[in-house]
């Protein structure tokens, strides 16, 4: 929450907007709440100004409940925005040192509902970065309108190709630790064009069989992929010796041809417990990433960490994740089929499965951290550390979030407009040196800037 009571010490950035409205409902309002629904969320003040050294002063609004109610008409209106994704609490009227300002509370829009736009014209679509509402870019708009769909993407019919995009190879190998896995299932005896129908890696059109995306993403010749995901591209890293030297390998096979290749490298020195582990995360980042988005698929294994990034945003809630019971992924045929050769479940319950193994090793908690322009998720698993007593012994933290650290510190320098590391390590409830970390990535998306302080570094929110 702000401190009203402090509104001086706050600036303009990248989740607060400030505006005068003595005029009525400034027309802008309506590019900032498409912004922030489709970004980070935010915070509107109306009735607040920016001075000329930038600083927040409060005006008197001659009639706060009046712009409430025409904010609540246009805001319901379909030919003005295209959903109204507030509740009735996260809009009211705020009294700051005798004047009556009105705060709207603008949350990021659950996927189903973006794209977020405004006038009834998707091109009127915004988000929000470190300079102020932006119009997203068509490629932008179309990611959400991807994630939003309720029909999935790796679903769609490849008319353009026939079976022979198909590695032969691959779908035998799939068909082998298929019956090892399930032995005498009723698929077993089927021939290679029905079985393959079964599992969702080929359709039927007009009597003309050709592969899903799902299936030419699994079991695809490196070109024909090529051909209909033009961006596709999966890179393995992995560090050599601790001068900083690493290996890399761009992959130019299919998806299920590289799991098996990166999880034999992965799990390799791994305890026990995190081989099982291993084989979820990589598993579902290979069915939520974005196969159209730029960047591509980059797993990497360092000495003490492992960091797997894909294209594509949150599907779920990372606090809803954490909760286990909700599996949305973006590739739900793609997460079928590797269900068939046991990889992968059905319940949501992987990253809870993730945090308990990783708390009961005494290891820091997962990070993981989302990014924009373009979409990004990654997940960092640190697998040295002290257990829990020993941690407690040598007076270290053991980051135990409900949400993501990520959104922590951002949320934390929204209702603290400038803070240091100690103060930001200390909210969070790890290392400075973890933290100093996630400040450097969040800086280096533009979402945190960096200053000099009186012998040490603040941190606020870019403005």
């Amino acid at each position: 929450m702000l401190d009203f009571s402090r509104l001086e010490q706050y600036r303009e950035n990248n989740r607060i907007e400030a505006k005068k409205a003595l005029g009525g409902l400034p027309k802008s309002i309506w590019e900032t709440y498409s912004a922030f629904a489709n970004t980070l969320g935010g915070i509107i003040l109306l009735g607040v100004i920016e001075t000329v050294d930038k600083t927040f002063d409060s005006v008197d609004l001659p009639d706060p409940d009046g712009l409430i109610r025409e904010f609540w008409h246009i805001i319901n209106d379909p030919m003005k925005v295209s959903v109204n994704i507030l509740a009735e609490k996260d809009v009211y009227v705020e009294e700051v040192g005798g004047d009556h300002i009105v705060v709207i509370k603008v949350p990021c829009a659950d996927r189903a509902y973006k794209p977020v736009y405004v006038d009834n014209d998707t091109r009127n679509t915004y988000r929000r970065n470190g300079e102020g509402d932006y119009r997203c870019t068509y490629e932008e708009y179309q990611a959400m309108v991807r994630d939003a769909a309720v029909r999935s993407p790796d679903m769609h019919l490849v008319r353009s190709m026939g079976l022979e995009a198909l590695n032969s190879e691959s779908v035998r190998s799939f068909r082998q630790r298929m019956k090892l896995y399930r032995p005498r299932h009723m698929w077993e005896n089927l021939n290679n064009e029905v079985f393959l129908q079964k599992i969702g890696a080929i359709g039927d059109n007009d009597g003309l069989l050709h592969p899903t995306s799902a299936g030419l993403l699994m079991f695809g010749n490196h070109q024909d992929i090529l051909c209909e995901y033009p961006n596709y591209a999966i890179t393995y890293r992995e560090q050599l010796d601790t001068k900083g030297n690493w290996e890399e390998a761009p992959w130019s096979s299919n998806v299920y041809e590289f799991y098996y290749w990166a999880y034999n490298k992965l799990q390799q020195n791994a305890k026990k417990p995190a081989r099982q582990a291993l084989r979820e995360v990589l598993a579902n980042c290979l069915v939520n990433a974005d196969y159209h988005g730029s960047g591509g698929i980059i797993v990497s294994k360092g000495y003490q960490e492992i960091t797997l990034s894909n294209p594509g945003s949150f599907r779920v809630p990372l606090d809803t994740a954490k909760s286990g019971g909700v599996s949305a992924p973006r590739n739900p045929a793609m997460a079928r089929m590797f269900r068939f050769v046991d990889v992968g479940e059905y319940t949501g319950g992987g990253i809870p499965n993730l945090y308990r193994i990783w708390k009961s090793e005494g290891w820091p908690e997962p990070v993981f951290s989302e990014s924009c322009s373009p979409d990004r998720v990654s997940l960092t698993l640190y697998m040295t550390g002290h257990s829990g007593a020993e941690n407690a012994a040598a007076g270290k933290q053991v980051p135990l979030s409900a949400l993501s650290q990520r959104q922590l510190l951002i949320d934390y320098l929204t209702d603290h407009p400038t803070s240091d590391l100690f103060a930001l390590s200390k909210s969070l409830g790890t290392s400075l040196s973890r933290t100093e970390s996630l400040l450097q990535q969040l800086a280096d998306e533009g979402i945190v800037v960096v200053e000099a302080g009186q012998g040490n570094r603040l941190y606020k929110l870019k403005a």
